[in-house]
């Protein structure tokens, strides 16, 4: 009951909080969203929605969050606040650094901190290696999704990780998806994973190669379907793990 409430918690939490940074993100972009055919037509640069309207969900979001946090102990609610400098400063620098997913996997994958602090009450390796693999996941499937914006974003000055790999996109991307599963094992290791974990490993692994061999730095509607596949990578590893973690609970 104790796990599943957690559970629960990061579940409204992670909505919450996802929703706040996108929001953040369509504020600080707005001008640049202007120009760039994909994202023209959101609430923003469209015209939709006023800057104020939107600042006001902005907030309404980081109170749900903020709810959330302050049901964990201390050094889980540190860690979560400390967050938010990652998240602050991502919408920058794509202006100014040529691979801001980096930035975007700091922000992203810190779940992995908060998740284990939050059980645990301190940081440990296993946790380390989690937000290190994730965040190598993060560049990897964000790569992909840039690739729906070389050329616009090309012309207004946008840089990207799929800009800057160019035509390496495939190596580059498949380097990263290998550095997500490197890191995850001792991170399984640490944590006393069993069979089932690994299982939902190895599948989550298979899921990663198959994007790797999909992938064309020419076709956006591809790398967009596979961007999205991510959800179902994800879903495939927690189902591992979720199974694993119920298995070695019950004997």
């Amino acid at each position: 009951p104790h796990v599943l409430g957690h559970l629960v918690l990061f579940l409204i939490g992670a909505v919450a909080m996802r929703g706040a940074g996108s929001t953040y993100n369509d504020i600080a972009d707005r001008k640049l969203d202007a120009q760039v055919e994909r994202t023209r037509s959101r609430p923003l640069p469209s015209g939709q929605v006023t800057t104020k309207q939107a600042a006001a969900f902005l907030v309404a979001q980081a109170l749900v969050g903020l709810a959330v946090l302050l049901q964990f102990n201390a050094t889980a609610i540190l860690i979560g606040m400390l967050s938010l400098a990652p998240v602050a400063i991502y919408p920058f620098m794509k202006r100014v650094m040529p691979m801001p997913q980096a930035v975007l996997g700091l922000a992203f994958g810190w779940g992995a901190l908060m998740g284990w602090v939050a059980v645990f009450g301190r940081l440990d390796p296993p946790a380390l290696w989690l937000y290190a693999g994730t965040i190598c996941w993060i560049v990897g499937y964000d790569t992909i999704y840039a690739v729906q914006d070389i050329e616009d974003d090309e012309i207004v000055g946008i840089h990207s990780s799929a800009r800057l790999f160019g035509t390496r996109l495939r190596l580059a991307v498949g380097l990263c998806y290998a550095g997500t599963i490197a890191l995850f094992v001792p991170a399984l290791i640490g944590a006393g994973a069993g069979l089932l974990g690994w299982i939902g490993l190895g599948l989550f692994a298979a899921h990663l190669a198959r994007q790797v061999m999909h992938l064309s730095e020419r076709d956006g509607l591809r790398a967009l379907a596979l961007f999205r596949s991510n959800r179902d990578a994800g879903l495939i590893l927690f189902a591992g793990l979720a199974a694993d973690a119920l298995w070695q609970g019950l004997h």
